[in-house]
C-alpha cells in the first residue's frame, strides 16, 4: 500500500468516525440550562392606528373607543362629549402586545414583540402600534413597544365573497420594544451553578456529571437528582465564571433517550423512538367496509289502467371484509423492523395507532405510548 493511499484511507476513516461521533454526541448547552437564567413573559394593551377601514367596530368593541378617549385626554386635548359619541374607530384596533424578555437584558436593548387583535378588526395590515408599556407579572413596566407592524397575511373581498391568506389579525415587529428595566440576576462569583436538564433522566444527569469531572477534574460536578446537576468551579481553573461556563457547555455527552411512541389521533401522526422494543406478538389486520345506500322505487299502473303511482323507499346494504393478514413480530425487533412489518400488512397511520394501542394493552410493548 502506497503512503498516498494509506493517508487517503486514514482520512476517510477519521471522517466517518467524526460523523458518527457528531451524530450521537450533544453539547451540554443543548441539554441543560442554568437555574434562574430564563426568559420572562411581558404583556401590554395598546392601539394600532392607520388601518384602511379594517379596524374595530365602535358598536361592538366599546373598549377601543374608551382607550381612544383616554389617550386623547392624556394628550391634553379637551373634546366635547358629543364629539366622542360621533367618533368612528374603523381605522383603529385594540391589540394585546406580548414579548419575551431574555435573561441579562439591559435597559436600551431591543426585543421582538407580537401584536394580536382582541376586537373585531379584520386586518392589521399597514397599521402602526402606539406607545405601549409591557408589564411583567409583578405589575412593573419592563419595556415599551412602538412602531409599524409587519403582517404576514392579507384579507380582501366584499359582501358576497372574501379571500384571505394566513392571519391578518396578528403581526410581528422585530426589535419593536425597548427594555426599560432589567431583571435582577447575576452569576455567582464562586462558580457554584445548578444546571437543570430539559428532559428529566437519571442516566443523562449521571453522564453529564462524569463528562464534566473528566474534563475539569474529580469533584467538579455532582448529580443532585434526575434533573439537577451541581457544578462548582475548580480553584485551579483560570478565568472568570463566564469563561468557565463557556468551556463547560461545549462538552459533548450522549443523552439517554427513553423508549417512547407518540401518536396524534387527530392528524394520524406517529413518531417512534429508536429504542422502542416489543415482545413476540402476532398482529392481524383486516378492514370491514359497510356501505348503505338509499333509493326510491316508483311503482305506477299500466296505461289505461285504474290505479295510482306509489313511491316507496328502498335501502341496500353491502358489507365486504378484506382478508386479514397475520404477521408475527419477533421479540426485540427495532424501529426499522417494526415499520417494515406493519407496512407489509398495508396498515395506514390510523390503523397503526390502533395496532400500537392493542400491542400496549397486550403488554408486549416495552416503551411508553403517548396519545395526544
Amino acid at each position: 500500500m502506497t503512503p498516498r493511499i494509506y493517508r487517503l484511507g486514514l482520512s476517510v476513516l477519521l471522517t466517518v468516525f467524526c460523523i458518527a461521533a457528531d451524530a450521537s454526541a450533544t453539547r451540554i448547552k443543548d441539554l441543560a440550562d442554568i437555574e434562574g437564567v430564563r426568559d420572562n413573559q411581558l404583556m401590554g394593551y395598546g392601539l394600532v392606528i392607520g388601518l384602511n377601514g379594517t379596524g374595530d367596530d365602535i358598536k361592538k368593541s366599546v373598549f377601543t373607543k374608551q382607550a381612544m378617549i383616554n389617550m386623547i385626554k392624556r394628550m391634553g386635548m379637551a373634546i366635547p362629549e358629543d364629539v366622542f359619541k360621533q367618533m368612528k374607530t374603523d381605522n383603529v384596533a385594540a391589540v394585546m402586545v406580548t414579548a419575551q424578555l431574555p435573561p441579562f437584558a439591559r435597559p436600551g436593548s431591543a426585543i421582538d414583540i407580537q401584536v394580536s387583535s382582541i376586537g373585531d378588526a379584520s386586518s392589521l395590515s399597514g397599521g402602526t402600534l402606539l406607545m405601549t408599556p409591557l408589564k411583567g407579572p409583578d405589575g412593573n413596566t419592563y419595556a415599551v413597544a412602538q412602531g409599524p407592524l409587519a403582517v404576514g397575511g392579507i384579507a380582501f373581498g366584499g359582501k358576497a365573497a372574501k379571500a384571505q391568506k394566513n392571519f391578518p389579525t396578528s403581526g410581528h415587529l422585530t426589535g419593536g420594544a425597548i427594555v426599560e428595566r432589567a431583571v435582577n440576576y447575576a452569576l455567582p462569583p464562586s462558580g457554584d451553578l445548578l444546571y437543570q436538564l430539559r428532559d428529566t433522566d437519571f442516566t443523562t444527569a449521571s453522564r453529564m456529571a462524569e463528562a464534566i469531572n473528566a474534563h475539569f477534574g474529580s469533584g467538579t460536578a455532582k448529580p443532585m437528582d434526575s434533573r439537577t446537576v451541581k457544578v462548582t468551579k475548580p480553584s485551579r481553573v483560570k478565568g472568570d465564571v463566564v469563561s468557565f461556563i463557556s468551556d463547560l457547555e461545549s462538552i459533548e455527552i450522549e443523552p439517554d433517550r427513553p423508549a417512547k411512541i407518540v401518536v396524534n389521533e387527530r392528524t394520524g401522526t406517529i413518531v417512534m423512538g429508536q429504542d422502542v422494543r416489543i415482545s413476540t406478538v402476532a398482529v392481524s389486520h383486516g378492514n370491514l367496509n359497510l356501505v348503505i345506500s338509499e333509493a326510491t322505487e316508483v311503482s305506477q299502473p299500466n296505461p289505461l289502467a285504474a290505479g295510482t303511482t306509489v313511491a316507496a323507499p328502498a335501502t341496500t346494504i353491502t358489507a365486504t371484509e378484506e382478508a386479514g393478514n397475520l404477521v408475527v413480530l419477533p421479540m426485540g425487533v427495532n424501529l426499522g423492523e417494526i415499520a417494515r412489518a406493519l407496512n407489509a400488512i398495508g396498515a395506514t397511520p390510523r390503523d397503526l395507532i390502533a395496532i400500537f394501542q392493542a400491542i400496549k394493552a397486550a403488554g408486549a410493548l416495552q416503551g411508553e405510548l403517548v396519545i395526544l
